[in-house]
């Protein structure tokens, strides 16, 4: 069983090597949850992400032996970086295989760390095969990511500096992939303090912890689909499942689109770039029962990349009807397009883009499509506009998210 001496080893060897990550009040989360929340900012950490901790740890127990003949692992990024980071320092050399969906900037920093890297297959779980072929086949130290009580010991450390900067903590949300933070950070929270409440955070497409702990013993599931690709694993850790089982007192799952809306937060409120991973426990402040709390949320990590950060700005404004396209159809003659712009002008709509269209029909009453892209408040706003250009006798239709795209 994991000990409190175990955690204290762990953290006399991390502390020279990690950034210090001190919790965040966040005043706007805190009123409109009703209870007192901070954030833990791992994004902002060395490789950025929690993951460091346990990988760094790990290797500092590895024999000479273990070293030399080099180490393997699989990782949909953030562990990639702390091993290879690890390896790096330590001197020794790593392989990395990573799904092929896995973000460029993960891709690319785990090479500048020296790291191989061999991108195969669509999940953690593809590439966590190949690693293990690997290992058996070139006789490579397999160092997992998360099935593995020393690497758990290392991540669990994170609970430490909670406690020092917050000792009267209630609650603590942590993000569930395979588990190895939630089995680390629940472990040494309920040693420091049994009664604190550690909840763990999942994707409602990949809660195969969820379902595990339903089930009463680890499962695997048919599939994952989720944004939040850090925790997109099919199959938890056997090793660290007891401890999830003992220390963890309830899980949340969380909708894709609800991760979005917490992007847009985490940038307009507190100007950090999560990614979908760590912004679960976000996510997850919208689901407590409860009220006047000190609640701590873990940031797990930040490492996205500027395609996908764009992506989730323009869907999030969409999805808030901050952003918006309707057409109409227009007759073929001067002045209707500066009538359009003056409607929405003095709805106080700003136009982003026009697409002008003459040649949709040859019935010139009819004959011109418009296209109008523009910014607005939200949703009650973007309707006000829709019904300014009815009222003024134009059949607006505002087009689907797909449409948008197109």
């Amino acid at each position: 069983m994991l000990s409190l001496k175990d955690f204290k080893d762990a953290r006399h060897v991390l502390e020279p090597v990690l950034r210090r990550t001190k919790l965040v009040r966040s005043y706007p989360f805190s009123q409109t949850t009703g209870n007192r929340v901070y954030v833990k900012p791992e994004n902002m950490q060395v490789t950025g992400a929690y993951k460091i901790r346990g990988a760094f740890y790990k290797i500092s127990t590895l024999s000479q032996e273990e070293k030399e003949k080099g180490l393997v692992t699989a990782s949909a990024g953030n562990h990639a970086q702390g091993v290879a980071y690890a390896a790096q320092r330590a001197g020794v050399a790593a392989t990395i295989v990573m799904p092929t969906t896995t973000p460029l900037v993960k891709v690319n920093n785990t090479k500048n760390y020296g790291a191989k890297v061999v991108l195969h297959g669509e999940t953690f779980d593809d590439a966590a095969a190949l690693a293990a072929k690997l290992s058996e086949e070139e006789g490579l130290t397999y160092v997992h990511p998360f099935n593995d009580l020393t690497i758990a010991t290392g991540q669990g450390t994170i609970a430490y500096e909670i406690f020092k900067d917050l000792p009267d903590v209630d609650i603590i949300l942590v993000p569930i992939g395979g588990g190895g933070l939630a089995s680390g950070v629940s472990t040494l929270a309920k040693l420091i303090n049994p009664n604190v409440t550690v909840i763990g955070v999942e994707p409602t497409g990949a809660a195969s912890m969820k379902a595990s702990l339903e089930a009463g013993h680890v499962v695997t599931l048919d599939k994952v689909e989720t944004i939040a690709d850090g925790v997109a694993v099919k199959t938890p850790g056997d090793l660290i499942f007891p401890y999830i089982q003992q220390n963890i007192d309830d899980i949340i799952t969380i909708d894709d689109d609800e991760l979005v809306d917490a992007f847009l937060d985490m940038i307009e409120i507190h100007k950090m770039i999560v990614e979908n991973a760590g912004l679960l426990t976000i996510a997850a402040l919208n689901h407590l029962n409860c009220k006047d709390k000190n609640v701590v949320s873990i940031l797990s990590g930040g490492n996205m990349d500027v395609i996908t950060v764009a992506s989730l700005v323009q869907y999030g404004l969409i999805n808030r009807g901050r952003v918006f396209t309707f057409s109409v159809q227009l007759p073929d003659r001067p002045g209707e397009l500066l009538r359009v712009a003056q409607i929405v002008a003095e709805a106080n709509g700003n136009i982003i883009k026009l697409e002008h269209n003459q040649f949709v029909n040859i019935n010139r009453q009819s004959g011109v499509e418009l296209r109008v892209t523009l910014e607005a408040f939200g949703h009650t706003h973007k309707q006000a506009i829709l019904d300014a250009m009815c009222a003024a006798g134009y059949e607006a239709r505002e087009c689907l998210t797909n449409d948008f795209y197109n």
